[in-house]
């Protein structure tokens, strides 16, 4: 075959391979577009990807290191040449041309002054600027400035609705502060609650074996001791079972020093349910409960019944007495509102602000776990009360407990 007809042969194939590898490529690129989706679910894709990473960094404010963070995907999502978010002492957390850092102070300042978006021409060589104030209510939280060349319409708009959701934002984690703040507020709470009535009765109780029983008054003052500590203590808002039930011991060792006989204590516990984190003094209030409200009026006294079982991905803690009961109809005003429509627990000759206690550990529970974790309560007057809570064993986020303290089972 003369050489001309082999080369062309050759360029033949060549041309043939290269033609079926480009409409594979093309195939490819076809169904990978389909799986993307189109040109408009993709573009939205990529502004709600962009807005939620920038969305982590905005909820503790508009601080420097976080705000640096957040300003590379703001950038992104507006498609400006450079983009600033300033705080509301000026400074500047500055993602581009760092020429103009000074500038963005300036229009930030003026911004706050008119308290909505501007526009600036020719701030510097070929550049314009939108400004617009973060705004919670009325209040300036930063503004953010957005450098391009031209500045136009779209960029305008979209500015202005990147500073009210990044006011929106800020408002978020200002708010996840407050319910922080109130949870440690509700403990402080509780800790009063328990310092007038349990201390006085308490020492009172010990004076009372100084001269008769000193060796059983000396065991009494570091019972009082151990749960003062811990009831008082100022680390951390979690703590665990074992630790909570430490406590108990302690408290209920001192009210059987008043109550004598009257006042029985079975404990149920099972070892592998020790460890479970729960918000701290969530138990305790619930034992305290029982022994003033359900015991304390009926003669005779009566038993109360402490139970943490094994259930699956729940710790469950029931605070079971034989008391005098409850008025489901007037304690509904205590408990949170939750959907498990429980019966909320309140004594019969106790009034619903006797009961924050209860209150409390059923408030710190919905926020922590969710309103289907709140407590549930079984009571009629007369007929004795069951408290029951169901605590995930999945670590709250915001817990920041202590290793388990060996729990006792001798009351």
């Amino acid at each position: 075959m003369p050489d001309s007809l082999l080369l062309f042969a050759g360029a033949g194939a060549v041309a043939g391979a290269a033609a079926v590898g480009l409409v594979v490529l093309l195939r490819r690129v076809l169904v990978s577009s389909r799986e993307l989706g189109t040109d408009a679910e993709q573009a939205t894709y990529q502004t709600l990807h962009l807005a939620a990473r920038a969305a982590k960094h905005l909820r503790g404010g508009v601080s420097q290191q976080d705000a640096v963070k957040a300003g590379r995907h703001l950038k992104s999502l507006l498609g400006c040449d450079t983009f600033a978010i300033v705080d509301p002492h000026g400074v500047v957390a500055l993602d581009g041309d760092e020429r103009l850092r000074e500038v963005a102070a300036q229009l930030a300042a003026s911004v706050h002054a008119a308290g909505k978006a501007q526009v600036r021409r020719g701030v510097g060589a070929d550049v314009d600027a939108v400004s617009a104030p973060i705004l919670i209510g009325k209040r300036p939280a930063g503004a953010i400035v957005a450098f391009s060349s031209p500045v136009r319409a779209g960029l305008v708009r979209a500015t202005a609705e990147v500073a009210d959701w990044m006011a929106a934002q800020i408002e978020l984690g200002e708010l996840d502060a407050s319910r922080t703040a109130l949870a440690e507020a509700e403990v402080r709470a509780l800790r009063a609650q328990i310092s007038p009535h349990f201390i006085y009765n308490a020492l009172n109780a010990i004076a009372s074996f100084i001269l008769t029983d000193p060796q059983r008054a000396h065991e009494l003052v570091l019972e009082f001791a151990d749960f003062t500590r811990y009831s008082f203590r100022r680390h951390g808002e979690f703590t665990t079972i074992a630790e909570e039930l430490h406590s108990i011991d302690s408290y209920l060792r001192l009210e059987r020093a008043r109550f004598g006989d009257r006042l029985q204590v079975t404990l149920q516990i099972a070892p592998e349910v020790l460890g479970t984190v729960i918000p701290f003094l969530s138990i305790q209030p619930l034992v305290e409960n029982a022994v003033r409200h359900g015991l304390e009026a009926k003669e005779g006294g009566g038993r109360i019944t402490i139970e943490a079982s094994d259930s699956g991905a729940f710790a469950e803690i029931t605070v079971e007495d034989d008391g005098v009961g409850f008025d489901p109809e007037q304690i509904r005003e205590v408990l949170a509102p939750g959907p498990l429509g429980a019966a909320a627990a309140g004594s019969a000759s106790a009034r619903p602000r006797d009961n924050v206690g209860l209150r409390n550990v059923d408030a710190r529970l919905r926020q922590v776990y969710g309103d289907e974790n709140g407590l549930v309560v079984e009571t009629q007057i007369g007929a004795g009360t069951l408290v029951r809570m169901r605590i995930p064993k999945t670590l709250p986020k915001a817990a920041s407990a202590t290793g388990p303290v060996p729990a006792s089972t001798d009351a």
